[in-house]
């Protein structure tokens, strides 16, 4: 789609510049005089520098794709045609990328394809689970119910998913700040202090030693060290990348003491939310568990869904496999066997969710305070070492002298 830089006058005179897509430059004209802008001239940018520039900083986010799809769900169900909703949104949306692309959308439909297969073309802004919702509600004809459960969905996921980003701000600030400090004082506070230590006879206490020679390592070697840590750093992320290093890192998780069990609530939350919203799309139950095994996020429960998929193929109960597995707990088979006999399955899909919603809610407010003491604890520890390596010597020499 098209992308123009633009200069007009509105109608007291005074100018205006921006940048707007467009079919072609009658099509961009004629939204400029919508906005009451006269006297305009177009400059064709789509295949500059600027232009993909522009594209590069105006990254579509999660956000942008939670408030469409409400604004999308909202006009579609007071009964405005797709193409006049998605022209509407076009208009509305200040993200330039995503503008662009909502745009394109908009033509691909105006120009006979179905809603979903034009989301399909951006897998990258629409995910797999996204594009089925759409589809099973054309087909279904129920198209706006069901972008109303999708809007619904998104606007909880991101939601929480914003919840456990402000969780881990704090912690990470101070660690990140804490490491900082314990590398400025090494490399440029210590040596200064220790200086009167090492010239004297006295003989030092084991941690003075350990701190200068530590400060020592740092001061000959930052240069080398920050290299190997970035060679690592790398290498961990090609590590992570493949599958087993992906495996590896969901496992532990999973695994870990303090964070395991919030990260279990947290995947099998997003696995019963994203299975019941496809199931009253009316996406079949085999097709649901093939999405929701790509949308989980976690290698471990793919695994477990996808073993779960096979075993209904076989003709096997639905919680088969969940009841044999350690990262299942006992509750969720039991109430998922229940709703398949009595075939409310999503309902109850719908109650798992909301217990463990409350779960996660509960332990990231306890995360928080938890962190507190903690932190509180590793920089008295930290101020201590400090103390007791190169203070106290120095007021030991000092009362010597």
């Amino acid at each position: 789609m098209p992308i123009y830089h633009y200069q007009a006058l509105d109608s007291s005179g005074r100018q205006h510049s921006g940048k707007i897509v467009g079919l072609s430059e009658n099509e961009a004209m004629s939204k400029l005089h919508k906005q009451e802008l006269e006297s305009a001239t177009l400059v064709d940018i789509t295949n500059t520098l600027e232009s993909k520039f522009l594209r590069l900083i105006n990254r579509v986010r999660a956000k942008d794709v939670v408030i469409f799809s409400r604004q999308f769900s909202v006009m579609i169900s007071a009964s405005v045609p797709v193409v006049e909703c998605l022209l509407i949104l076009v208009d509305q949306t200040n993200n330039l990328t995503f503008k662009n692309l909502l745009a394109e959308i908009a033509f691909d439909v105006d120009s006979g394809a179905f809603l979903s297969d034009a989301f399909a073309k951006h897998p990258k802004i629409f995910s797999d689970f996204f594009v089925n919702i759409i589809r099973s509600g054309e087909t279904s004809g129920k198209l706006d119910e069901v972008l109303d459960y999708l809007a619904d969905e998104m606007e909880k996921n991101y939601d929480m998913s914003a919840k456990i980003r402000g969780a881990m701000i704090y912690p990470v600030f101070v660690f990140s700040g804490l490491v900082a400090v314990g590398v400025v004082l090494m490399v440029y506070v210590i040596p200064s202090l220790t200086s009167i230590l090492t010239e004297s006879t006295v003989q030092l206490p084991l941690a003075t030693r350990i701190v200068i020679g530590a400060s020592q390592f740092l001061q000959s070697y930052i240069v080398l060290i920050i290299i190997v840590i970035v060679i690592l750093i790398f290498l961990l992320r090609l590590y992570i990348r493949s599958y087993s290093g992906h495996r590896l890192v969901d496992l532990m998780k999973l695994r870990a003491p303090i964070f395991g069990p919030l990260f279990k609530y947290i995947y099998l939350m997003r696995f019963t939310r994203s299975l019941a919203t496809l199931l009253k799309g009316g996406v079949t139950i085999t097709r649901s568990l093939e999405i929701t095994a790509e949308v989980v996020g976690n290698l471990i429960y793919r695994e477990l869904i996808l073993a779960t998929l096979e075993s209904i193929n076989d003709g096997n109960p639905f919680a088969t496999v969940m009841e044999a597995s350690k990262d299942v707990p006992k509750m969720v088979p039991q109430m998922i066997a229940i709703g398949e006999k009595s075939g409310k399955i999503d309902i109850v899909l719908d109650r798992i969710t909301s217990f463990y919603s409350r779960e996660v809610s509960n332990r990231l407010d306890n995360l928080s305070k938890l962190m507190e003491p903690i932190i509180i604890v590793i920089m008295g520890v930290g101020v201590g070492i400090m103390v007791a390596a190169v203070i106290m010597p120095m007021y030991n020499l000092a009362n010597q002298m």
